[in-house]
């Protein structure tokens, strides 16, 4: 848990120290390293464009501090040994800076590449790092290939909202946690790895919960979202996208298998070829339950039983309602966007940083994505503020956020995350409760 300390406090963790100081003449300029290959990387300073410098081939005195350094907006920064500005290639020569750029956080108008803690007065107190898994990737990259749900359609976003009413006098809990109130009954972030499928990794996560929990521990199966992605192929598009009413409709009328009968094939995104075959179908069996027709693709496990759901039901987006639903009935699932700041979530409550303001379209990029809720809670800041947030299962797997999972201020529709909340209901029968 997050100690915010009094007034601000900016700490960061430079990929490589560079302490030059200030500029000493010619000789210095040329024997200096690179600041680039030193790992210094402001994606968002705006040192040429504030300044409006741009020079013509070398001066000197065309320099800015930058971050304890001498940064350069003159043509000759721009050699294999490059000191120049972070943006001045894109706002003196016009095109894309030669290295990835790592996002930062702003401070009294300036970005600082952050890989430590940011507070900005306490308002924002979330961690950012770099994570390993997405080392290479670009942003265009992350928010095709990490993402993979396709915003509903107009008629499915007007879907009848269920309306949760409070009893007079009901008071909820400040904390909540559904890993607390269903102990194993709650199934840790699977990970979805560079398939765009987290359509099909919300559905199968929250379809998971809530299948245990309605059979009161009896069946406790983590479902398999390979299943979906091969086999719910109608108007869904597997690793490239899919859609969550779609997801759903699939659970209800055919069901699926465990994720240990069959297993995530973890298709990634530069691999070619087709999409994997369907390996499971089902029939019905009557009374709307189904059976397997087929084996499990994975020749260890036998039980092939099929699970299935009742009719998805939307939440009304107030939070109060959601907490209700939640804490009644289990996870949720909730539709965000995911903006080039949430990749570097490593803990705390996040908020969108609006770190990459002004610049090029291409560091804005944004796309949308599921989740499953589990919690909630809040903390009182210095000032005596409540920051309330959600608690969240991502599906980037373990390493990433707070042991996969997420908090996010909660009540004011932070990154869309109460616009879109659906619930559903394990379909389970007595003869469920038995022998499993």
């Amino acid at each position: 848990m997050w100690r915010c300390p009094l007034g601000l406090l900016l700490l960061l963790s430079l990929a490589g120290h560079v302490a030059l100081g200030a500029r000493q003449g010619r000789m210095r300029r040329e024997l200096a390293p690179g600041l680039h290959l030193r790992g210094i990387r402001d994606a968002g300073g705006r040192y040429c464009q504030e300044q409006d410098l741009c020079c013509r081939g070398r001066a000197d005195d065309c320099a800015l501090p930058y971050l304890g350094a001498i940064c350069y907006c003159d043509l000759f920064c721009n050699r294999t040994v490059s000191d120049c500005c972070p943006d001045f290639w894109d706002f003196c020569l016009g095109v894309p800076p030669p290295f990835p750029p790592i996002q930062g956080c702003m401070h009294g108008g300036r970005i600082y590449p952050v890989l430590g803690t940011y507070w900005d007065n306490c308002n924002r107190c979330w961690q950012a790092g770099n994570h390993s898994a997405f080392w290479g990737m670009t942003l265009d990259e992350g928010i095709r290939y990490r993402l993979g749900t396709i915003r509903p359609s107009s008629l499915v976003m007007n879907m009848h909202e269920i309306y949760t009413v409070l009893n007079p006098g009901e008071v909820l809990p400040t904390a909540f946690e559904a890993s607390e109130k269903w102990p194993n009954l709650i199934h840790e972030p699977l990970d979805q790895g560079n398939c765009a499928g987290s359509w099909a990794f919300s559905t199968a996560a929250v379809a998971s919960d809530r299948v245990s929990i309605h059979s009161l521990g009896h069946m406790t199966p983590v479902l398999s979202p390979q299943n979906l992605l091969s086999c719910d192929t109608h108007q869904q598009q597997g690793c490239r996208g899919g859609r969550l009413d779609g997801a759903w409709w699939f659970l209800r009328r055919r069901g699926v298998v465990s994720d240990h009968c069959y297993p995530f094939s973890g298709r990634e995104r530069d691999e070619a070829g087709p999409a994997p075959p369907c390996m499971m179908h089902s029939r019905a069996m009557g009374r709307g339950k189904r059976q397997a027709t087929a084996r499990c693709p994975n020749s260890h496990v036998n039980n092939n039983d099929i699970y299935q759901v009742t009719p998805v039901y939307r939440l009304g987006s107030n939070d109060k309602e959601i907490m209700k639903e939640l804490m009644e009935n289990g996870p949720v699932q909730a539709l965000m966007e995911v903006h080039e700041d949430f990749f570097l979530y490593k803990g705390g409550i996040y908020s969108h940083t609006p770190v990459s303001l002004g610049r090029p379209e291409r560091y804005r990029r944004h796309g949308t994505h599921s989740v499953k809720i589990t919690g909630w809670g809040e903390e009182t800041l210095p000032d005596g503020r409540t920051l309330k947030y959600w608690t969240a299962a991502n599906s980037w797997g373990p390493a990433w956020g707070e042991r996969g999972h997420f908090r996010i201020v909660r009540g004011v529709n932070e990154c869309d995350i109460e616009s879109f909340v659906l619930g559903v209901w394990g379909r389970v029968g007595m003869e469920d409760m038995g022998h499993h």
